[in-house]
């Protein structure tokens, strides 16, 4: 009796690897669900670097002005600098072992969600680290002698009073332009947990008051800006957790964030450095009749401008 020729679903035209099409397919849906899942990527600075283990930001000062005395010589004012260097931190992975693989790859609901859970998983990570070096920022101090740090609004009722939380959120604005910060021609971004953003959306006469854009609905629970700033939510966001001894996290990114509330923040307040984009690999191991499937990326995260950035906590 011969053997049974089968026809395999990942080749491409009949020839080659059997995993071909399917490879193809798992790594753009992990890029994908990565891609959907993040929200704090775009909302700070990002450089990619081709080599190396870390990237140098640079920083300026203001100028300084003098009143001129008739007959005396313009010799040029310094302008301090400064750098700020961010580390790659270690190779980050999401992997899944695949008994077997023919099934999962050719059933779309299996494989999908394996390629969802492993995007949403490098996108949790991702976020998070960049909301801590939020938090770092608005803790940290001046970059320049005669310059200002980050930032602290003590909301007793923040977590759960939305007209008080709306009033910090106005408040973290006024205290970064009061320190010079740009608010005016940048982005201003406020980043909530689920219930607070759901709390300000519940607020009939803030939904709908001057104090929120013109798209504000309270039937439909949307709105985006309060005083300028715009307002995004996720489950990512590690307010109200204490990271400080978590050895999970590179030790950089170690913090404590246990009364925090929301962080208000420019683009310049933190940075993340890129040395490997979302990758993905596959090997079919014979001896354990399966496929390692590894989403993978190689990132560093670090705050800049500190007085960028403001936290909001409760205590």
């Amino acid at each position: 009796m011969a053997n049974a020729a089968p026809s395999r679903l990942g080749q491409a035209d009949l020839t080659g690897d059997v995993q071909a099409i399917f490879l193809k397919v798992f790594a753009g849906e992990v890029l994908t669900a990565f891609e959907t899942s993040t929200i704090m990527k775009g909302l700070t600075r990002q450089r990619q670097i081709s080599s190396g283990k870390s990237a140098s930001f640079p920083a300026m000062y203001k100028a300084s002005t003098e009143y001129h005395v008739p007959g005396a010589e313009i010799l040029g004012k310094d302008i301090a600098h400064n750098e700020i260097v961010i580390a790659i931190d270690d190779l980050l992975l999401s992997d899944v072992f695949v008994a077997n693989i023919d099934e999962a790859m050719n059933h779309y609901d299996v494989r999908s969600t394996y390629t969802t859970e492993m995007g949403r998983a490098l996108a949790l990570a991702y976020d998070k680290n960049v909301a801590r070096n939020v938090i770092k920022a608005a803790r940290g101090s001046a970059l320049f002698t005669g310059d200002q740090g980050g930032s602290a609004i003590t909301d007793a009722d923040s977590d759960s009073n939305a007209a008080s939380l709306a009033g910090s959120i106005w408040t973290a604005k006024q205290t970064m332009e009061e320190k010079d910060v740009n608010v005016d021609t940048t982005d201003v971004n406020a980043v909530l947990k689920p219930a607070q953003w759901y709390l300000l959306a519940q607020d009939p006469t803030l939904i709908m008051n001057k104090d929120v854009d013109g798209d504000g609905s309270f039937s439909q629970g949307k709105f985006e800006l309060i005083g300028g700033v715009k307002v995004s939510k996720s489950n990512a966001l590690p307010w109200g957790t204490n990271d400080s001894a978590n050895t999970a996290i590179p030790t950089a990114n170690r913090i404590d964030m246990a009364t925090t509330t929301a962080a208000v923040f420019t683009e310049a307040a933190a940075a993340t450095v890129q040395l490997m984009g979302m990758g993905m690999e596959s090997e079919y191991d014979i001896r354990r009749q399966g496929t390692l499937m590894v989403a993978k990326y190689a990132v560093g995260h670090g705050s800049l401008l500190n007085k960028c950035a403001v936290e909001i906590k409760t205590a």
